[in-house]
């Protein structure tokens, strides 16, 4: 009734079935897994950043299935074990025995997950289970490592209810958990430090306690010739106080929303199994609907320089839902983006993808003013107000091959490129402090676009 690999539970009327994946994989050129060395010991690109992280992973998956008076009872949870190398990093200048920390899985233990656990009844669904908002594929057109320009995969818990009507077109209607999935940064900018404004952090973090959950629409048609999809999401801004005490008062709240177009063509000409997907998405103040949360909200990559008298170029980027000074409202930020990739099967065993995504983060001009105050004032800017704009874009393309000898038994190799491309005017520089915790010394920095390049190796068995 449900499908290979289901059995009935003895003494019961439920079907069950079990299922996962075991996983060993390498990264190489970057400190993270399934992210560029775009901030921290990664983006320092020195002694203390790492050549390669190893991981592996264990996933186990459960569904059991009802048939009940009112449809369909199902239950559904998907775990993940994980053990992740980490990496060695020195406290910078005295990166001895006595001051080297490490950060990873301890040896012999790991990390648990919980990416799925959720019921659904009666068109209801209530539970962690991934957003109505993001595609199918969600931020993999092609790929594996991390990309921007859509909803995320990451499961989040939710309360919704989907309308069938029938010919492959639904219809959602979603409350779900902003917190950690869906914001970014609400940042005070008159808390902006030194150290901070050097990571990329354009303020003091004030996000307040939840109030509202995030409401979200969607519609799709699912056809033999792909599917087409339609999303949008409100997203409330709750900060916390102007100061410590709460007498010091604070913004009020404001709504921002996201909107996103998604298209899977199939059966194409190329091969059998052979797809494109593609979409793009609008934020104003919701910007995890663009820069999903697997992703950095804040970048510091350092490069070379021929400027003289900088010591490196540094490429610093933020990513935030809003800003505000103190004594001031919030002042929404606007990202956009689109991904997409071709699949193209050579024959049973051999497959590639290749895929790409842009994405841009625009301050207006109220919260222009407020940030590059901050970065003037802080940290020198050379070319002064006139040469400061905190926008940027963000981009990757790559390619992705894959090797099944076997059922279910995959080798992958991938290789992408990513580019941050900052705003601050050509040959601007900063004076950036001490860096104790990435070995960068107290200097001059030349503010330069940066890029990289990283590779992901890996070996999955699914069963």
């Amino acid at each position: 009734m449900y499908g290979t690999g289901f059995y009935y539970v003895p003494g019961s009327d439920t079907c069950i079935k079990l299922g996962g994946y075991v996983r060993a994989e390498t990264t190489v050129g970057t400190s993270y897994h399934f992210n560029p060395p775009e901030n921290g010991v990664g983006g320092a690109r020195n002694r203390l950043s790492d050549y390669y992280s190893t991981r592996a992973r264990g996933n186990l998956n459960i569904d059991t299935r009802t048939a009940t008076e009112y449809g369909m009872l199902r239950t559904y949870f998907e775990g993940v074990f994980t053990w992740t190398s980490g990496s060695y990093s020195g406290s910078g200048t005295t990166a001895t025995n006595g001051s080297t920390g490490y950060s990873g899985a301890t040896a012999g233990g790991g990390t648990l997950g919980i990416y799925y656990a959720f019921i659904q009844f009666a068109g209801f669904t209530f539970g962690k289970a991934q957003s109505q908002f993001s595609s199918p594929w969600s931020s993999y057109p092609a790929n594996n490592l991390e990309l921007p320009g859509g909803g995320g995969w990451d499961p989040v818990n939710q309360i919704t209810y989907t309308a069938d009507f029938g010919q492959g077109i639904t219809a959602s209607f979603s409350a779900q958990d902003q917190v950690v999935n869906y914001t970014t940064n609400i940042w005070n900018v008159s808390g902006a430090t030194a150290a901070g404004l050097a990571t990329g952090s354009y303020g003091a973090g004030d996000i307040g306690g939840s109030r509202t959950p995030d409401l979200v629409g969607m519609v799709r048609v699912d056809q033999v010739w792909g599917l087409f999809q339609a999303s949008i999401a409100a997203h409330d801004n709750h900060s916390a106080y102007y100061g410590a005490p709460e007498v010091t008062g604070y913004p009020s709240d404001k709504w921002g929303w996201a909107g996103q177009l998604a298209l899977s063509i199939k059966n194409l000409p190329t091969g059998p199994g052979d797809s494109i997907n593609l979409q793009g998405v609008y934020t104003n103040g919701a910007s995890r609907y663009n820069f999903q949360d697997y992703m950095s909200t804040t970048f510091a990559m350092y490069g070379g320089t021929a400027v003289s008298g900088a010591y490196q170029s540094v490429g610093l980027a933020g990513v935030s839902d809003s800003v505000f000074v103190t004594g001031a409202g919030q002042q929404l930020t606007t990202t956009y983006g689109f991904n997409g990739g071709f699949n193209h099967n050579w024959n049973p065993q051999w497959s590639t993808g290749i895929y790409g995504a842009w994405a841009a983060v625009r301050y207006n001009g109220t919260a222009k003013g407020y940030i590059c105050g901050a970065v003037v004032g802080t940290l020198a800017l050379s070319s002064g107000l006139g040469g400061c704009n905190p926008d940027f874009n963000y981009s990757v393309v790559g390619a992705l091959t894959r090797w099944t000898p076997v059922k279910n038994l995959t080798f992958s190799a991938e290789l992408a490129y990513m580019m941050l491309d900052q705003k601050y005017a050509s040959g601007s520089a900063v004076s950036l402090p001490l860096q104790s915790s990435i070995a960068k010394p107290a200097a001059a920095y030349e503010l330069k676009d940066q890029n990289s390049l990283q590779m992901l190796v890996r070996v999955q068995r699914n069963w």
